[in-house]
């Protein structure tokens, strides 16, 4: 009997599932990579309508784009070398949107917002970088030892540079470093960054992504040129960054050469694989051109911190940013992504030759567009070069851009449309970053940009502005309704500044020293004015032009408009008022001189009076000495009342300098401060072209005089204004003996100044300097600080007391109660000498004159030192000399 057997068609089922992809999370991964690069095109064509152009162009690119890549590829290479079970996409969608989070507030807090917003931001991105570094060095620990598990070490200290970048970074954006400090902060954070987030992330994955995408096989010196390389590469950072920040060029400049030798040994085997097989694809050019603009970077980079005091690295690597971000980091991210994107989006052989094609589509002319616009944004060309090598280098990514996004799109058209989303609360992060990132760029192009109304033009006005510590000043123009304002603008800063204003008008970046004008219209309400270098305007840096109508409807008291349309500046609070540094404030009433200070009150433990002993003069008829500039150093200048000063070798007088007549003083003088200083001699005779010119930080110059003449001189900072440089410390005696000068027992020297509390420079010293109403006076730089600390001496003594008035705006009329003066020299002639029947009670001494005066005390006792102007003495003018028995 035979077998029937029977085939009969299945019943209909689900339809079959689409292939998968290979790393799924990938494809949305690296769909916000794109997303970031497409904002940075959208940034560099704002251009100026952006807060912080510059600044936002560079870390849309840098901290959104690259570090997004590095999140992202640099797992993929671990898991992939290593053969290690792949981390769950949770994790890494998490932190990727914390990552896209904290970059959001940095760049939203510096750009426009406030500077906790950017701290907090930064904390978070070092936090999520030094979490990713954990989860590889987990994977290395489970892993079985393999040839490629070196390169997770250029992964590691990759993120350790991450983490001291992104905390310089940090202590900039809330402004805890001034000046040069600021400057030397820049400068590390910029080069631990880009060398070693990015530089050593791109070392250590060439190792393996450079001979793949040659399509030859790994040279034999692989692991041994690795870990030579990192050793090298490491220490030279850490030796650069240190010596950076430490104000140390020649340890800064060994560091970046050691690195360079480092990446030197990690670039030969890569060498030798160009050696077996030629660049024959548009990643492996784009990689290849990408490694030979980081050699001319190195080397550049080199001459730059051999060369340059450590304050001036920042801005003299302003022309190597296109030649790093352009040049080296764009090209090996885009070169990346155009041999990895087609193998994560998957779909198969046929897929993948479809999507390689279409990101390869017209690469050699991108890549030369890309390479040729480099150098015309480096170079110092004609403005017209510059705007061609911007629309090469962003026609290159734009294109690339395009053909991305196609390739995402195309490749999740043809996923499975039901696919459940993997880790949606992760993804709600990376959303959310976008969203703020997007809200940030809303909110800095959308500032209110003044009146359109026309006003009637009714008067004109120039005032002048400048530019320095962090401030506009001044602060505030007052100007009646109609003026025609012009402002001048003169960057007296060591850092460059410009000026913005809401209506439009805007300086170029201007450096040290350099000037711009601005010629408003007629003014018809008030203007918002301020500073668009990343962080100054979050830290203060701003101004404001008001109509004096618009004052008086305020009812802020300052008084009735110029009739004529004249503007009127201001630095200073209203009446009764409280200034931001927490000092009394006030412009108008009688003020006793002292708001606060209280001469009976007791000086800090640890405090140490300037010593007023004077040295005899040296021998020697050539005498050399360095003075250096240190506007940081804070000086407690009244009883608990400390206060940042502008010094001369950190003290209050500088260094005394003594020598006798026909001597000869060698002086070097070093801007070792955050502003441009100069320095004037009173004793020499010397043109003031050029020994008493302003130099800028950093620099330094040579200060020869012959003393010609015998007595107490002044020298002070020459530096405009002379009565802000002079007020807040700057300022020191060259005494000159007379010939034959008598020796004594004892020889003290008082310099009398003026003290002015508040920020030097600040809004609130500078309106009081104006005003000529010193908050106290002083004894070589402390009010009352020697009635703390006595001077001493001994009954029957000879004691003689030099004195210098150095202002700015009064004298001194030095008195010892108890013990009348039997010598007086005054401006380099006797008054009165020992033996004369008579006698003096005061030397007195107008600003910048000096001399002095000698007594003997008759008996033990405490004998009060003052500047007999009462008011002077109540203020601080006032010491003692402690007299103790023979």
């Amino acid at each position: 009997m035979a077998t029937e057997i029977r085939i009969e068609k299945a019943p209909p089922g689900p339809p079959p599932g689409p292939v998968r992809h290979r790393a799924s999370w990938h494809l949305r991964a690296n769909a916000l990579v794109v997303a970031w690069l497409a904002a940075t095109v959208a940034a560099a064509l704002a251009g100026d309508g952006l807060p912080a152009p510059r600044w936002l162009l560079i870390h849309l690119f840098l901290l959104g784009a690259v570090s997004t890549a590095i999140l992202i590829w640099s797992e993929h290479f671990t898991v992939a070398l290593l053969r290690a079970r792949t981390p769950e996409p949770r994790g890494s969608l998490t932190r990727l949107g914390v990552l896209n989070a904290g970059s959001a507030a940095v760049l939203y807090g510096v750009a426009a917002g406030p500077w906790p917003v950017a701290a907090a931001g930064a904390a978070a991105v070092v936090a999520v970088v030094l979490w990713h570094a954990a989860v590889l060095a987990g994977l290395v620990r489970r892993a079985l030892p393999g040839r490629f598990g070196h390169v997770v070490g250029w992964y590691a200290a990759a993120a350790g540079a991450l983490a001291v970048g992104g905390t310089l970074g940090g202590l900039m954006t809330a402004h805890l470093a001034h000046g040069g400090m600021h400057e030397r902060l820049h400068a590390a954070h910029a080069q631990v960054n880009l060398l070693g987030w990015v530089g050593l992330t791109v070392l250590g994955t060439l190792f393996t992504l450079w001979p793949t995408v040659l399509r030859t096989r790994m040279s034999e010196r692989t692991r041994r040129a690795s870990r030579t390389g990192l050793r090298l590469a490491a220490c030279g950072l850490v030796l650069l960054t240190g010596g950076l920040l430490a104000d140390l060029r020649v340890p800064a400049a060994a560091g970046l050469a050691v690195y360079a030798a480092g990446a030197g040994a990690a670039l030969v085997p890569l060498a030798e694989a160009v050696r077996a097989r030629r660049p024959h694809t548009g990643a492996s050019w784009m990689l290849a051109a990408g490694v030979a603009w980081f050699e001319v970077s190195l080397i550049a980079d080199l001459v730059i911190v051999a060369g340059r005091p450590t304050e001036q690295v920042a801005a003299a690597l302003e022309p190597l940013v296109p030649l790093v971000l352009a040049g080296f980091v764009a090209q090996v991210l885009l070169g990346s992504l155009l041999h990895l994107l087609p193998a994560v989006l998957g779909g198969g052989p046929a897929r993948f030759k479809q999507n390689a094609a279409l990101l390869e589509r017209g690469w050699p002319v991108r890549l030369a567009a890309l390479n040729a616009g480099v150098p015309l944004l480096a170079l110092p060309v004609p403005e017209p070069l510059t705007l061609l090598g911007w629309a090469l280098v962003l026609a290159s990514v734009a294109a690339f851009v395009v053909l991305a996004v196609a390739a995402l799109v195309r490749s999740a058209a043809q996923g499975h449309p039901g696919r459940r989303a993997v880790a949606s609360p992760a993804l709600a992060g990376v959303v959310a970053g976008c969203l703020l990132t997007a809200a940030a760029v809303v909110v800095a192009v959308t500032e209110d940009t003044g009146p359109a109304a026309s006003v009637t033009a009714t008067g004109a006005r120039t005032v002048e502005v400048t530019l320095s510590g962090m401030r506009v000043r001044p602060s505030v123009i007052e100007a009646a309704p109609g003026t025609v304002l012009t402002l001048r603008v003169t960057n007296a800063d060591g850092q460059r500044h410009d000026l913005r204003l809401a209506t439009g008008e805007r300086t170029p970046m201007l450096a040290a020293g350099q000037s711009a004008t601005l010629t408003l219209a007629p003014l018809g309400e008030a203007v918002e004015g301020w500073c668009t270098v990343a962080g100054h305007r979050a830290a203060g840096m701003t101004m404001r032009i008001v109509p004096l109508a618009a004052l008086a409807r305020a009812g802020t008291g300052h008084g009735a408009h110029d009739p004529a349309g004249q503007a009127r500046s201001s630095d200073g609070g209203t009446a009764g008022g409280t200034d931001s540094d927490g000092t009394a404030g006030g412009t108008g009433g009688t003020d006793p001189g002292a708001p606060g200070l209280d001469p009976a009150a007791p000086f800090s433990p640890g405090w140490r009076p300037y010593d007023a002993a004077l040295k005899p003069a040296p021998g020697g008829t050539e005498h050399a000495v360095e003075i250096r500039v240190d506007d940081r150093t804070v000086l407690e200048v009244a009883p608990g009342v400390r206060q940042r000063m502008w010094t001369f070798n950190g003290t209050v007088p500088g260094p005394v300098l003594r020598g006798r007549v026909g001597d000869v003083f060698t002086v070097t003088f070093v801007n070792g401060g955050t502003v441009g200083h100069g320095i004037d001699f009173h004793a020499g005779a010397n043109a003031p072209d050029t020994v008493m010119r302003t130099i800028d930080p950093g620099q330094r110059l040579t200060y020869r005089f012959r003393a010609e003449h015998a007595g107490a001189w002044l020298y002070h900072c020459s530096t405009m204004p002379m009565s802000l440089h002079i007020a807040s410390g700057m300022y020191g005696a060259v005494i000159i003996d007379p010939p034959g000068l008598p020796r004594a027992d004892r020889e003290y020297l008082l310099v009398s100044g003026e003290l002015y509390l508040g920020e030097p420079g600040g809004d609130r010293q500078v309106a009081r300097l104006r005003e000529d109403r010193p908050d106290g006076w002083m004894f070589n730089g402390a009010a009352s600080g020697y009635d703390h600390a006595p001077l001493k001496a001994k009954a029957g003594e000879r004691v003689r007391i030099w004195a210098v008035a150095a202002g700015p705006g009064s004298g001194t009329a030095l008195h010892v109660v108890g013990a009348p003066f039997d010598t007086v020299y005054k401006e380099g002639a006797y008054l009165l000498r020992s033996g004369d029947p008579g006698g003096a009670q005061v030397l007195d001494l107008a600003p910048a004159q000096g001399g002095f005066a000698e007594l003997v005390f008759p008996e033990p006792g405490r004998y009060p030192v003052v500047d007999h102007a009462m008011r002077r003495a109540e203020a601080g003018a006032h010491g003692l000399f402690e007299v103790a028995a023979r």
